[in-house]
């Protein structure tokens, strides 16, 4: 079985991406390796953002996937990753919404869990590995006033979690995804069910200032289609255009 695959567990390291990584580069990778730690000093969420953690309080793990897609079906992986954690936290209480935030964002009752970073790895044309990053959190009970859409899976469901049992049943499901994906319209079917705030209208932000749009739906290409207030619609790569938090209530 691929569960049965190595779980390197560590106390501390900088960031188990990059730890998976350089396995990677020294030719020591295999499938469904997984690397975890107590504390990631130098985390990293999308577009070298900055993932905080308090020691022992998330779930942080890693996992080498050897993709078995066509390279062109890099944001259906992505998709399918995605929806198989959320459908695993989903599962965990059927109290919780739990959505996908675009592209990859967990999300929990309308806050932020947790967030996926998916590394891959080109070799020419060839799409050799891909490393499954995964920052959830899990007992927090106070997060700083600069993250006010913030939450854990603790505050959610006003108990603990059994942290080992949840990394062990997310990484089944990453797993299953990776090495028996389902085809490349099938897996965005499901990510846009699971799409958060997927029909509604909500607030960004791009070079132009801030603005709103009706959500309609991510393409297979990773674009979001948006429907903006004058009628039009236009697709945007992540980064072009910027979730604003503050309009999480827009009708």
């Amino acid at each position: 079985m691929l569960s049965d695959s190595p779980i390197i567990e560590l106390d501390s390291i900088d960031s188990t991406n990059k730890y998976a990584m350089q396995l990677i580069d020294a030719n020591k990778a295999r499938q469904g390796l997984t690397i975890t730690a107590r504390n990631q000093t130098g985390g990293r969420g999308q577009r070298g953002r900055v993932w905080l953690d308090m020691p022992g309080q998330s779930l942080l793990m890693s996992i080498i996937i050897l993709p078995v897609r066509e390279i062109q079906e890099q944001f259906a992986f992505n998709a399918s990753i995605a929806t198989a954690v959320a459908n695993v936290l989903q599962n965990t209480s059927r109290n919780w919404q739990v959505h996908v935030k675009w592209p990859n964002d967990i999300i929990v009752n309308d806050k932020k869990a947790g967030g996926i970073l998916i590394e891959n790895v080109l070799r020419g044309s060839k799409w050799t590995h891909s490393v499954v990053g995964l920052g959830l959190n899990v007992k927090q009970e106070h997060f700083p006033d600069t993250l006010p859409f913030a939450t854990s899976l603790k505050l959610a469901l006003g108990e603990n979690i059994d942290m080992v049992r949840l990394r062990n049943d997310i990484r089944e499901a990453i797993l299953m995804c990776a090495t028996t994906p389902p085809p490349a319209g099938k897996a965005m079917e499901e990510y846009n069910a699971r799409l958060y705030r997927r029909g509604q209208k909500q607030a960004f932000s791009d070079t132009s200032g801030r603005w709103s749009a009706t959500i309609i739906g991510a393409h297979n290409d990773g674009t979001l289609e948006l429907k903006r207030e004058d009628g039009t619609t236009a697709t945007y790569q992540h980064g072009q255009a910027e979730w604003v938090w503050e309009s999480v209530d827009v009708k």
